[in-house]
């Protein structure tokens, strides 16, 4: 699946979720020291999990990579 960011350096976010969990997280673009290590801490988590810890975190523009992280697994839940 795949997630346009908003505000951010990075440019979109591709993820898959297996049973519940992500199994597989990708930033395109950003600060590979953060957006690399984000990915690599996410996976095994749920998507509410992943929106606990990240949503609100700010870096510019009122967003972050991570925060637009949870804004993907609020998006992936809705559907």
């Amino acid at each position: 699946m795949e997630y346009v960011t908003h505000g951010t350096c990075s440019r979109k976010i591709i993820y898959d979720i297996e049973n519940g969990v992500v199994t597989k997280c990708e930033f395109v673009g950003g600060c590979p020291g953060n957006t690399v290590g984000v990915a690599k801490l996410v996976i095994g988590l749920t998507p509410e999990q992943i929106i606990d810890k990240l949503a609100g975190i700010q870096c510019r523009s009122g967003t972050s990579c991570p925060d637009q992280l949870a804004q993907a697994m609020k998006q992936y839940l809705k559907k």
